[in-house]
């Protein structure tokens, strides 16, 4: 299996020079190429015509050979053929998943067309083999020079193609492709269920929980720059500054996120067989304007992605259960159903069996139980005793909040 290697570089003035100029090529190739394929491609409402979309060569001829030889784009000449090119061939790509996810045969949320890109945005060139090699702890990049990047882990095997990043912070990055083998190692436990959430990010059937990191000291200074930014005219060297104070500071979120998410989930995985998570309607839950900010804030989707793509390194089962299961409206030790409850609820008791229950940690259970392939048997209890009504504040007897 392929995986990625990501390693910051500091690169000289000069480098910034050089690769500022190869992004801004790569840039102006991907949307001379875009344009000349939106001329035979157009979308009305859910319909999209195409007259028929140039090829990867058709294309290569148009914006990058003959380009060079007119006085507009002959400074294409100055950097490197082979990012040009691949960022012709990644259009290609786009346009594929595109359509795919129009017909319905790409599975997800359906994408978008793709865009032209903007010089205040991330800036990526890609190197294939023959572009770049790795000469002890250097990194030659063609027409670049050697670059020092911070080796934080070795390399398992020779990299296929090199991507160089530039973040909207003005941070560098090389970001390698390599191909992996699977990990043998014995789990400790058969199976888990993990239960999703705000206050606390992972509550799991073995009564483990997991606390993410405090976002909201960033989150305030974001959103004081932000209306700081919202005042400042266009294309000033003060509203630049404060867009890069802001980039700055989303980072800080993202990495301290990335860290939490990958040693989560690689403890996860390692230590358990089985895996079950349950699927969550992210996109429609982000609809509610009080929650939108903390759920965006918490990541759950890429953790779900960490988990599936290290449960494949580990050789592990990773299951999605349907979000329609009722973990949290079932008992997990009778199997009686309860019916709804209201969020302010952390706590209840059974009305059948009286066992009390935290509310995650109960959902975690009905999750792995679930996920390990024993379905919810509430058929029984409803015939030994009537499904109660939705719980509210007011039953006292029967749940309790937690303060």
């Amino acid at each position: 299996m392929k995986a990625r290697y990501q390693f910051r570089f500091y690169p000289t003035d000069q480098q910034r020079q050089l690769l500022a100029q190869l992004f801004g090529c790569v840039r102006v190739v991907w949307n001379d190429a875009l344009a000349l394929c939106k001329k035979s491609v157009s979308v009305a409402g859910d319909a999209t015509r195409t007259t028929k979309l140039p090829s990867n060569n058709d294309l290569q001829k148009l914006v990058i050979t003959q380009a060079k030889k007119t006085d507009a784009r002959e400074w294409l000449s100055e950097v490197s053929n082979i990012p040009l090119q691949q960022s012709v061939a990644d259009l290609g790509v786009a346009y594929k998943n595109f359509f795919d996810s129009l017909k319905g045969k790409r599975k997800g949320k359906k994408l978008g067309s793709p865009k032209f890109k903007k010089k205040t945005n991330q800036q990526t060139a890609r190197f294939r083999i023959g572009g770049f090699s790795i000469k002890g702890d250097e990194v030659y990049l063609a027409k670049i020079g050697n670059v020092n990047p911070i080796w934080s882990r070795k390399l398992p095997s020779a990299p296929s193609s090199v991507t160089v990043i530039k973040d909207c912070a003005n941070r560098y990055f090389l970001s390698f492709v390599v191909e992996v083998e699977p990990i043998d190692i014995d789990a400790k436990n058969q199976s888990i269920g993990i239960d999703l959430g705000i206050n606390t990010f992972a509550v799991m059937s073995n009564g483990e929980k997991a606390e993410s990191p405090d976002y909201s000291k960033l989150d305030k200074k974001i959103r004081k720059l932000q209306k700081k930014l919202a005042r400042q005219p266009k294309d000033s060297k003060r509203r630049n500054k404060t867009r890069i104070q802001i980039a700055k500071l989303h980072n800080q979120i993202a990495d301290a996120r990335k860290d939490f998410l990958h040693k989560l989930s690689t403890k996860i995985v390692s230590e358990n067989q089985v895996i079950v998570l349950e699927d969550l309607n992210v996109s429609g839950m982000v609809k509610n304007c009080k929650l939108a900010r903390a759920i965006s804030f918490q990541g759950w989707r890429e953790f779900r992605t960490l988990c599936e793509a290290k449960s494949q390194k580990f050789n592990r089962v990773f299951h999605v259960i349907s979000r329609w299961e009722p973990t949290s409206q079932v008992c997990f030790e009778c199997g009686y159903k309860w019916g709804k409850l209201d969020l302010k609820i952390r706590s209840i008791q059974c009305l059948n069996c009286g066992t009390e229950h935290d509310r995650d940690q109960n959902a975690a259970k009905n999750i792995n139980k679930v996920g390990i392939g024993h379905c919810h048997d509430s058929k029984r209890t409803q015939r030994e005793g009537k499904t109660g009504s939705p719980a509210h504040l007011g039953e006292v007897s029967s749940v309790s909040p937690r303060l």
